[in-house]
């Protein structure tokens, strides 16, 4: 879908879905323009939406529902139209059902949603005599950057995707060993893979447990005398040198080299087994 330059909302009090329908459209098309009124212009060219019956607009007695059956608003259909070019498709179907569909809904239904009530709060109170047009554009400023900073994190998820199927790639026995500390969990949530091993942002190593998709738990958790106990008596129970933490949950150890951390994750396989 081309965005043209040009495009027109409804006036007046404005929403959380007309607001990130123009912040969608001006990151797809930094140069575009909006303009605001009550009725469509007649030789109107540009995009219309939230307004005037057209493909965008979602007023009338049949407006387009999803699947799971929470109905489309303005943003939903464009981020349909406009998403998967920004994040992929994967991306864009995560991204719909947990940032735009309670945004549609709200729009739809009423129904309580503390971004939309925020994007509301830029209208002018009722006392004040602020140009709602001047209004309208902060709050499109402000939905921007809320916007951006998910499409560069769903973005993100995709390059720690590519990075994470390399190291899956050449797995051994379970143990999937990333050279960088990367988001993984996406990547393997439905491998085979039992732990992660990764240099840790606090220095060190971390090994960390793949849970199993279906019961939500890690397929095999470190052993339980491991579980909280202070270094020195982590490393004499398990008796691997430069072992340093393990949570008490049994899904995260620590250590000083990535060979312990592997040890520790193979250990844990023998236990379990």
């Amino acid at each position: 879908m081309i965005v043209p330059a040009k495009g027109f909302t409804h006036g007046g009090r404005f929403h959380a879905d007309d607001v990130f329908a123009t912040a969608l459209l001006s990151i797809v098309r930094p140069d575009f323009k909006v303009e605001r009124g009550f009725a469509v212009p007649e030789d109107f060219n540009g995009i219309v939406y939230d307004i005037g019956d057209g493909m965008f607009d979602h007023h009338s007695s049949e407006r387009e529902m999803r699947a799971n059956g929470v109905p489309y608003a303005a943003f939903g259909l464009l981020w349909r139209m406009l998403g998967p070019g920004l994040v992929g498709e994967h991306q864009a179907r995560l991204l719909d059902e947990n940032f735009v569909q309670p945004l549609d809904l709200n729009d739809n239904t009423g129904e309580s949603c503390l971004l939309a009530d925020a994007i509301g709060s830029f209208n002018p109170l009722w006392d004040q005599k602020e140009d709602p047009d001047a209004c309208f554009a902060k709050a499109v400023e402000f939905a921007k950057v809320i916007l951006q900073n998910n499409i560069e994190m769903a973005n993100a998820v995709n390059r720690a995707d590519a990075l994470v199927k390399k190291a899956y790639d050449k797995m051994e026995d379970g143990i999937v060993v990333l050279s960088r500390y990367a988001p993984w969990k996406n990547a393997l949530y439905r491998t085979d893979a039992e732990f992660v091993v990764y240099p840790s942002q606090r220095g060190g190593w971390s090994a960390q447990c793949v849970n199993d998709n279906r019961t939500k738990r890690p397929k095999c958790p470190f052993p339980q005398i491991w579980a909280g106990r202070p270094a020195q008596e982590l490393e004499a129970s398990s008796g691997l040198e430069g072992l340093r933490f393990c949570h008490a949950s049994r899904f995260l150890i620590t250590a000083d080299s990535k060979e312990t951390a592997i040890e520790a994750c193979r250990l844990a396989q023998q236990l379990e087994g």
